[in-house]
């Protein structure tokens, strides 16, 4: 067990994730100044702040008698950015000198390491510069330096190439799946038990698509992505609906990018795929996530390495010049090797881009709700599965192109997007950079509203419940029209 203990809940919420990043097995315990504190710890790391500094002390194996780590710093309250950022950094020294460990990513715990990177770039600061930077602010590893840098440049040449500040991107989720991975946390519902509901789920998507097509009319429709759950759950005139929904309501001239999450092969078939290339969806993913027959029947995908093949070919051979597969490193009994074979099958397959996540599992997904089920089946040389990766990307001529984080990752890693030249997804950057509005319907939409020229986010949620959705769609549409027009004129 892990203790803090602070003198207030200011800069939790900075030492909490390091803290779990160096000991990520461990229960993280937190208390305040005038709480007693217990005896049973692996560590206890106290944090005592004032006006004009503060102390850090890290005491081990339940001796309170003294500290063996100290950090003292005088630095004023009042400049809080600055407070904040040495915490962060005396917390990472005194973690990474008792553990002999570092952190690929140093302090940098958010979602969107590269955002600033790419504001820098867009500010005219030189690679040079930002890397010192990196490395000095957050002690950034030289790899992740590296990625960083160069998942920036890429995007800033792609969003050179469009109209971002005068467009944004629709998003829309279908919320079924045929099953329900063990590691999923998303608004998604096995057919099995809510297939009954797709009909009805259709009917109201189409109504809040209706509802909602003016809400951003000063604007140029840039991208539409269709996510979930798995929207080819759905039938293929039922996704044809509400694909025609968007074209009837919304202004879909320009739209440079039309995504479908087709995800599951168990989900898709030759009417799909040839009625999403008739509506003109330019891009599409099928995920195997591995290929370890092993892997797939325990994380509960019930379809085969081999169906997902014959779905690829499937897709090839009609036509589809775009499509992305998903692959996750770190999951339920997988090692270096099994990845490296996903890998090889993946590079013969040949898709245009592939998306290399590292697993985190979230507090709703089965993995950690049954998590003692599963206690000896953890991943296993996820660092050394990133690495193959990296080594993959090169092989087969991919480019990194986006990268975003999420909390609980093993081994504080990360997601890249790969991509051959000219196939990157734009809508991926577009939403990870926040580089411009996405309006977001059906079931666990969370629309984003990007203000004063990028300065300002505000959000709006639909309710992630299906039954509530069902239940409650003209309240989602009148929630999404009061929230614009709180910020009319502002966008």
């Amino acid at each position: 067990m892990i203790r803090l203990k602070l003198t207030n809940e200011a800069f939790e919420q900075d030492i909490r994730p390091l803290i779990k990043s160096f000991f990520p097995k461990e229960e993280l315990v937190v208390s305040y100044e005038g709480e007693e504190t217990e005896a049973d710890f692996l560590y206890l790391l106290t944090g005592e702040w004032n006006e004009d500094g503060f102390l850090l002390l890290l005491y081990r194996n339940a001796d309170l008698t003294k500290a063996v780590r100290e950090e003292k710093q005088e630095v004023p309250l009042a400049e809080r950015k600055r407070y904040r950022d040495e915490v962060k950094r005396a917390v990472y020294r005194i973690l990474s000198e008792e553990t002999g460990r570092s952190l690929p990513w140093g302090t940098l715990t958010g979602v969107r390491p590269v955002k600033q990177v790419l504001e820098r770039m867009e500010a005219g600061e030189s690679p040079e510069s930002i890397d010192s930077f990196l490395q000095k602010e957050y002690y950034c590893s030289k790899e992740k330096r590296e990625l960083s840098l160069a998942v920036a440049a890429k995007e800033k040449k792609l969003l050179s190439q469009l109209d971002y500040k005068n467009s944004y991107s629709l998003y829309l989720g279908i919320p079924f799946c045929p099953t329900t991975c063990l590691y999923c946390s998303f608004t998604s519902y096995p057919l099995e038990r809510f297939g009954h509901l797709t009909g009805d789920y259709v009917k109201a998507l189409k109504r809040e698509i209706a509802a909602s097509a003016k809400l951003l009319s000063q604007k140029r429709l840039a991208a539409v992505y269709f996510g979930g759950g798995t929207p080819t759950a759905l039938s293929a005139g039922q996704l044809r609906e509400v694909i025609c929904a968007v074209k009837e309501y919304f202004p879909v001239e320009q739209v440079a990018e039309w995504t479908v999450e087709a995800g599951r092969p168990d989900s898709i078939t030759e009417e799909k795929l040839q009625m999403l290339l008739e509506e003109g969806i330019t891009r599409i993913s099928i995920n195997p996530q591995t290929m370890n027959q092993k892997t797939l029947d325990l994380i509960g995908r019930r379809h085969t390495a081999e169906q997902i093949r014959e779905a690829y070919a499937a897709a090839r051979a009609l036509g589809f010049t775009n499509i992305n597969m998903d692959l996750i490193l770190g999951l339920t009994g997988e090692n270096a090797e099994d990845v490296e074979e996903t890998l090889r099958q993946t590079g013969a397959l040949a898709p245009d881009s592939v998306t290399v996540h590292t697993l985190a599992v979230k507090r709703a997904a089965r993995l950690n709700i049954e998590r003692e089920q599963y206690r000896n089946q953890g991943a296993v040389q996820v660092r050394d599965m990133l690495a193959a990766s990296v080594r993959f990307a090169k092989q087969y001529g991919y480019e990194p192109y986006y990268l975003y984080r999420q909390k609980n990752m093993e081994e504080n890693l990360e997601n890249v997007g790969y991509a051959k030249e000219g196939k990157e997804g734009l809508y991926n950057i577009l939403i990870m950079e926040e580089k411009h509005s996405i309006l977001a319907l059906g079931a666990g939409g969370a629309t984003k509203l990007v203000l004063s020229g990028g300065g300002r986010i505000e959000r709006s949620e639909n309710v992630k419940s299906l039954k509530d959705y069902l239940e409650r769609t003209d309240e989602m549409i009148a929630r999404k029209l009061e929230f614009f027009r709180q910020y009319e004129g502002l966008y």
